[in-house]
């Protein structure tokens, strides 16, 4: 039965006239080379000429889980995000839906920096998983964010029953909607500044009213992206010294290191060398870095991300075994039509930030996000091989 609703974010980009043509040309699953030569464009010129990843201009099937949600999934060349039934890009709320973020969880800021949040952004399911890990060993359950971005690690850590304590970020309009989206802290709690600066590191410890059970966070990973230029030289990539600052000032049991697998063979693997160096020079046993594929835990995305987990008591952390999986005796992972095939039909730059709709969730995912059940429901409907068609 559907009920009105509010929804946010639900905006499609717009497109050029050029690209209104091609996009009518790819089929879903298609890509660039689906847009006939016949439609004149110097960017597929030199893709054809020199190749190109075969996610650009790329539409999403149906029946599979998205590519990576990157910070322009409002750009048509730039991967894979045309929609796959409708002739437009996903939009804001679509993306976030990708991305797990549940529909009442909002977004703030102009539109590109909706995008940037989004596409930057932990997956929360994924953080989640993560929670549940560290949760036998924790009494407490608190926890503090550093470069909390617009929240997406700590909405996977909130929904696994942890107490969030305080955070820091340097962007305002990502910290905006940080804070809109955790009410129950007050700015003395929320800090916006540079965490290289003590003054800010400072604000953060004396904010605390009690030590956190676990310190997480994802220094900026553009250094170490395969995506990006892996520039060594870039300072980005030693933003970790002020985490691991932090660790040590605060020393809570464990610290969660969230970033992308390039990390790992960065400089021929010297950097991670340094990171876990820089973790035991303070007293801290580190983990086999935990890999995961965000597709195998809930998200519905096929995204890869390493957890590096330090434990003052040397406790160690195993890698989880999938709970979705396209080949394993396991649920299928979740699909972009499980994901969002209920919102509203949009067409091209459509769109309001906040519409009423009729909202009737069929898939246990689309129940997930709408708050109708919790994670292990969602994961026993999935089990039982529910389907978008018999699910009431």
């Amino acid at each position: 039965m559907s009920k009105k609703k509010k929804l946010y974010n639900h905006i499609s980009p717009t497109f050029s006239d050029l690209e209104k043509k091609m996009v009518v040309c790819i089929p879903p699953g298609g890509n660039w080379k689906d847009i006939p030569e016949s439609i004149p464009s110097q960017r597929l010129a030199q893709i054809r000429k020199s190749g190109g990843r075969t996610t650009y201009y790329g539409r999403l099937k149906k029946d599979a889980p998205s590519y990576t949600i990157s910070t322009y999934f409002n750009r048509m060349g730039n991967g894979c995000f045309i929609h796959p039934s409708q002739d437009r890009l996903i939009s804001i709320r679509e993306g976030a839906r990708l991305q797990s973020f549940p529909d009442d969880y909002i977004f703030y800021g102009s539109k590109t920096s909706q995008y940037k949040q989004i596409g930057n952004a932990v997956p929360p399911l994924l953080a989640r998983q993560i929670a549940s890990l560290l949760e036998p060993y924790i009494k407490n359950k608190t926890f503090v964010d550093l470069f909390a971005g617009a929240g997406g690690m700590s909405l996977g850590f909130s929904m696994q029953g942890y107490k969030l304590l305080g955070a820091i970020e340097i962007e305002k309009n990502f910290f905006e909607t940080y804070k809109m989206n955790h009410p129950e802290l007050t700015e003395k709690h929320l800090i916006t500044g540079d965490i290289c600066l003590e003054e800010n590191k400072q604000k953060l410890v004396n904010s605390l009213k009690e030590k956190p059970d676990v310190i997480v966070g994802g220094p900026p990973c553009q250094g170490f992206s395969t995506a990006g230029w892996r520039n060594p030289n870039d300072k980005r990539n030693q933003l970790f010294k002020e985490f691991v600052n932090i660790v040590d000032k605060l020393k809570p049991d464990f610290f969660v290191m969230e970033n992308v697998p390039g990390i790992l063979t960065m400089r021929k693997g010297a950097a991670f060398k340094e990171i876990i160096e820089s973790f035991e020079e303070i007293g801290y046993f580190v983990n086999e870095p935990i890999k995961l594929n965000a597709e195998e835990f809930g998200v519905p995305q096929k995204r890869k991300r390493i957890f590096i987990i330090g434990s003052k008591n040397g406790i160690i952390i195993k890698q989880p075994k999938p709970i979705f999986s396209a080949n394993a005796n396991l649920p299928k992972p979740v699909t972009v039509e499980e994901a969002i095939y209920d919102l509203p039909v949009l067409g091209i730059a459509d769109g309001n930030y906040c519409i009423e709709y009729d909202s009737n969730p069929q898939s246990p995912y689309q129940k997930l996000m709408n708050g109708l059940i919790n994670f292990n429901e969602f994961v026993h409907l999935m089990s039982n091989k529910c389907s978008l068609g018999n699910i009431g």
